[in-house]
């Protein structure tokens, strides 16, 4: 009989904790909410470098004679990261792109995909399947006639009461032609985590 109720009590528990364990709720939330999870690069970090640095880039008198009269080509260098985190610079890259295109002053060419647009191209060449009419031509791409490029550095402090990070975004538009910086800025981002008192 104790054996049958050991049993059963250990049964219970173990499906209450099951239950337990098993239950949980998703929730949608606000994409652009302050994020402050921690002090590494997060996503309100990456929205505010974007932001920020593609409406500087847009207000620029320079560029404003650039795309006065023709919407400029730009192939955007991968940025890079110098900080020690691991940080999607794709996504950083991704969002000024987009913000960029959406301006209607810019077109891009994707340097990411050439390879792929080559094969494409080779397949619609070579393969004997694609009309050759209708078959995309080599050398009818246009190139880029600026690149965008740029660097995303940190400093980190800390010490047992006090964590402390900086960030530094910097963003570059060169002719490639002339090989001359046409438009530079950046912006910077602090972050301090102070330990909580025991006590308060």
């Amino acid at each position: 009989m104790k054996k049958l109720i050991i049993a059963t009590t250990v049964g219970l528990a173990i499906t209450l904790v099951t239950g337990c364990a098993q239950h949980s709720v998703v929730r949608y939330g606000d994409a652009t909410a302050v994020e402050t999870t921690d002090i590494n690069f997060g996503s309100t970090d990456l929205q505010k470098v974007a932001g920020e640095m593609t409406d500087s880039l847009l207000l620029s008198p320079v560029v404003g004679t650039l795309t006065q009269n023709k919407r400029p080509i730009l192939f955007v260098e991968r940025l890079k990261n110098k900080t020690s985190e691991h940080i999607d610079t794709e996504s950083i890259t991704d969002s000024i792109s987009t913000k960029l295109l959406r301006s209607g002053k810019f077109r891009f060419v994707d340097m990411v995909r050439v390879e792929a647009a080559r094969e494409q191209i080779k397949f619609q060449q070579d393969s004997g399947m694609v009309d050759t009419n209708k078959a995309v031509q080599f050398g009818k791409q246009v190139g880029a006639e600026y690149m965008l490029y740029g660097n995303l550095s940190s400093i980190v402090k800390s010490n047992k009461d006090k964590s402390d990070v900086y960030y530094k975004f910097t963003l570059r538009l060169m002719d490639l032609e002339s090989g001359l910086v046409e438009w530079a800025d950046e912006t910077e981002i602090r972050k301090t985590k102070v330990k909580a008192s025991v006590g308060w």
